[in-house]
């Protein structure tokens, strides 16, 4: 009889997950995906309060979820957190921050905030985790939400731009250095997705235009178009899988 191949599971029965800006939106959508897949979820922000209430309503789906408060900004604080409830077998970093406007007026206090936490912030919450697995001998796979923007540029997006641009710099040399440990790194890029804190930009007549021109698939993301390709970037179905991007931008790059 023909052998046939086996196709890699999707569940992430046993593994450890670390999701950070998880208090709403992506990072939301992102955690509850990994925990319906089997995960053992922490999810991470600052914001204590929003944790709590999220981790309740996992749990009484049956899922496992534990809250912990962190800011990615504070990498000293980061690495001792992730020293001290890891190692995580999963990391997704969601927390990110922007402040658009034109360049020319950028202010340089807006400049180190956004860079404090979608580059420095990341660079060293992947590498704790990277660590925490490379000591405990364990492969993993780290993931950065980055954005679409990371491959072309956006009105008023610069300082945003520059630093998912960043990410995706960082991305390719960690793959290369720790694919001989089994940890993968790679990003999600996603077109605009519909959350509470992009509503803003709905509310523009102008950017929707924008919005809607570029995605060729003819609508704005939601997040659950986040969770598959989480979910596929968490587990073994992308095993072979390392230094890339998954982009989720409706075709926007295509052009």
């Amino acid at each position: 009889m023909t052998s046939l191949p086996k196709t890699p599971s999707l569940r992430l029965d046993g593994k450890r997950a670390l999701v950070t800006g998880a208090s709403s939106g992506i990072g939301e959508a992102c955690a509850v995906a990994l925990a319906e897949a089997g995960a053992d979820v922490t999810i991470a922000a600052r914001r204590l309060d929003k944790l709590e209430g999220l981790a309740a309503a996992m749990k009484e789906e049956g899922w496992n979820a534990t809250a912990l408060q962190m800011d990615v900004s504070d990498v000293a604080a980061t690495e001792a957190a992730v020293l001290e409830h890891g190692p995580f077998d999963v990391l997704v970093n969601s927390a990110g921050l922007a402040r658009h406007g034109p360049s020319l007026e950028t202010l340089e206090e807006d400049f180190t905030a956004v860079s404090d936490l979608n580059a420095k912030g990341a660079y060293f919450l992947t590498r704790a985790v990277a660590k925490g697995l490379i000591e405990a001998g364990k492969p993993g796979s780290l993931i950065n939400i980055s954005s679409q923007m990371a491959y072309v540029g956006g009105i008023d997006r610069a300082v945003y731009c520059g630093t998912k641009h960043a990410v995706e710099g960082f991305t390719k040399a960690f793959a290369i250095e720790w694919g001989q440990y089994g940890v993968r790194v790679n990003t999600i890029c996603p077109t605009f997705i519909r959350t509470a804190l992009t509503e803003v930009t709905f509310k523009n007549p102008e950017r929707v235009k924008w919005i809607e021109e570029k995605i060729k698939l003819g609508r704005i993301g939601e997040v659950e178009d986040m969770m598959g390709p989480v979910v596929f970037l968490a587990s073994d179905a992308s095993a072979l899988i390392t230094g890339t991007a998954l982009l989720v931008d409706g075709g926007w790059t295509a052009d």
